[in-house]
């Protein structure tokens, strides 16, 4: 492959660094530190794809697949069927995001391992790379997105930034010239999904109905290895999209790599928006602290900073999705049926009448002294009212972060993937991910090409 014309242009911009850290990193064993996140990140993500591949997203995804992306032997993970490199990473990357179970990062505010590692896995299948070489890979392509997602002067959902991660990672399994990941760096940033609508400021006057596209984090994995593609015969970006004030700030001292931003990864310990995470762990302390019964609760007041009053927060949701973005329906459905009722969210959750009618009492406002500390911090006050006595938490953070212990993970997967694998089934799953961290990658690649779960 030769690099697009003008290769040295963007030496000295973000995108040249960028590319630079890829053509410096790839190949190389990454820190054990980062090397144990990524397998950490890539159980979770499993888990996340296992629990998601029914939903309705992932189904239609996997029906347009064959049309457009065509056959091949890449597999689409627990189907037993397989599609191009691009069509088994979109629909993998579908079934991975679709119930807000996948993993995160704060100060990106978004998602990079349901673009990423489905991408890795991808793009490995088509190379024939090590195992080693994937970790690698995926230690880059978080790195990568999460900066671009750190550097965004406003608010983007997880697709604006994934695409730079997705390229990221599939040009160090590819072995791509540093010119030419300039360029396709640059192509996805531009050609990223705009998500202008879900991406507004608040207010959102309406606020997004809840659908299947979320955050489009899977049309950012086809977009990032388009790019990549795109740039490999010979297609241009416009290498200085980082260099733009207006989008991105960087740090002045910045140097990729010097700490992992992998290893700062969140996971979930319920299928919902982060922001509801706080809120839901300072509930479940208050009622278990207090010994307050569900059904006699007057109000729930929630005390927030701006992002978590960003999200439409639907006391009525009307499908899964709305679901995973409403803070009162959230904190009334485990008030009523305990936290697994979020591992996974199931549509029978939806329209009970006993917590609608909890959700209807729950009220969200700003607190500026929380908004001051995020996204250093990401906080949240809850006060339950019985009668005349209030129960009030103090400033709560989010549970699973940074990281899991296995243990923990262990548990979470079993408990996420209960309605979707017999026991046996999920203990396949878990001794090919034990011999994935002993380093044999084989009995985990038998799993997601043969075992099938739709």
């Amino acid at each position: 492959m030769e690099s697009p014309q003008n290769p040295d242009a963007s030496q000295h911009g973000m995108v040249g660094k960028i590319a630079d850290y890829i053509e410096r990193s790839r190949g190389k064993p990454s820190s054990a530190p980062a090397r144990d996140a990524a397998l950490m990140c890539i159980f979770d993500l499993l888990g996340a794809a296992a629990v998601g591949i029914g939903d309705i997203g992932p189904r239609a995804i996997r029906n347009v697949v064959p049309a457009v992306y065509g056959d091949g032997s890449n597999p689409v993970w627990f189907t037993g069927k397989g599609s191009s490199l691009i069509g088994a990473a979109w629909a993998n990357s579908a079934a991975a995001a679709t119930l807000d179970l996948d993993d995160g990062n704060r100060f990106a505010r978004g998602h990079p391992g349901a673009a990423i590692i489905p991408v890795a896995f991808a793009v490995a299948h088509e190379t024939g790379a090590t195992l080693e070489d994937v970790i690698t890979a995926i230690v880059i392509g978080y790195e990568v997105g999460i900066s671009v997602g750190a550097a965004k002067t406003s608010y983007g959902s997880s697709g604006t930034w994934t695409p730079y991660g997705v390229v990221a990672t599939a040009a160090a399994l590819r072995g791509t010239p540093r010119g030419v990941i300039e360029h396709a760096l640059a192509i996805a940033g531009e050609s990223a999904p705009s998500q202008a609508f879900a991406s507004a400021p608040i207010p959102r006057i309406p606020a997004p109905e809840g659908s299947a596209v979320k955050e489009g984090i899977p049309w950012s994995v086809v977009t990032g290895l388009t790019a990549l593609y795109l740039a490999e015969a010979g297609h241009t970006g416009p290498r200085n999209i980082l260099e733009s004030q207006r989008h991105y700030q960087f740090p002045a001292d910045q140097v990729l790599g010097e700490i992992p931003h992998i290893c700062a990864t969140y996971f979930k310990p319920y299928a919902c928006c982060r922001h509801i995470h706080a809120p839901l762990i300072a509930l479940e302390r208050l009622l278990a602290e207090h010994d307050i019964a569900p059904g006699g609760i007057d109000g729930i007041d929630v005390e927030i900073h701006s992002a978590g009053l960003r999200i439409s927060n639907r006391p009525e949701p009307e499908n899964i999705v709305d679901i995973q973005y409403s803070i009162p329906y959230c904190l009334a459905l485990v008030s009523l049926y305990g936290r697994e009722s979020l591992l996974p969210l199931t549509a029978d959750a939806l329209g009970r009448a006993d917590v609608l009618a909890l959700a209807g009492k729950v009220t969200l406002s700003l607190s500026p002294v929380l908004d001051a500390v995020y996204p250093q911090d990401i906080l949240a006050c809850v006060t339950i009212r019985v009668g005349d006595q209030h129960f009030s938490s103090g400033p709560t953070a989010p549970e699973g972060e940074p990281l899991m212990s296995w243990d923990a993970l262990e548990v979470k997967f079993k408990t996420a993937t209960r309605f979707v694998a017999t026991p046996s089934r999920i203990e396949e799953m878990l001794g090919a991910i034990r011999s994935l961290r002993s380093g044999d990658a084989t009995p985990l690649e038998h799993v997601l090409a043969d075992l099938k779960l739709d």
